[in-house]
């Protein structure tokens, strides 16, 4: 199993769409919305820019996305971790988050969020990479968890 990451350009956005709309359908089901489900081509082409992504490869085929930004001096939010469905539980996520964490190097603080009731995420962040639940709050009707990675 090879890992790979490329970043990724606009013309990225119709796969990228098509790796989130995979990835985000159930929670699109689940909660009625979901931010990272149907997305346009113009709104990922606008999110590339906004959200710098990084493309997960697995033996150079596209599995997945991560994508952070710098909020504040040495302070960075995942804004997505992603990988389809059929490539879940391999460690690939684990390892993008490593990715992301050496790549940029001058951090102190990665934060994300993710819906509180989706315990294999809570599960995955927690245990796997690390990170803490500093607070919880409401987006839309879906309850929140903000974790919080420090150096």
């Amino acid at each position: 199993m090879n890992i790979g990451y490329r970043k990724a350009e606009i013309a990225d956005a119709e796969l990228l769409i098509e790796i989130y709309n995979a990835v985000f359908y159930s929670d699109y089901l689940k909660y009625g919305e979901c931010p990272a489900y149907g997305k346009t081509k113009a709104m990922m082409e606008a999110s590339i820019l906004r959200y710098p992504k990084f493309i997960i490869l697995l033996d150079n085929q596209p599995v997945g996305c991560v994508s952070c930004k710098q909020v504040e001096a040495r302070v960075y939010e995942v804004g997505c971790l992603c990988v389809v469905p059929a490539h879940q539980g391999k460690g690939i996520g684990t390892q993008a988050i490593k990715y992301v964490t050496s790549y940029y190097e001058d951090w102190d603080r990665f934060t994300l969020v993710t819906p509180m009731d989706k315990t294999e995420n809570v599960r995955f962040y927690t245990e796997k990479c690390g990170f803490s639940i500093v607070a919880t709050e409401m987006d839309g009707n879906v309850k929140v968890a903000r974790f919080v990675l420090e150096r």
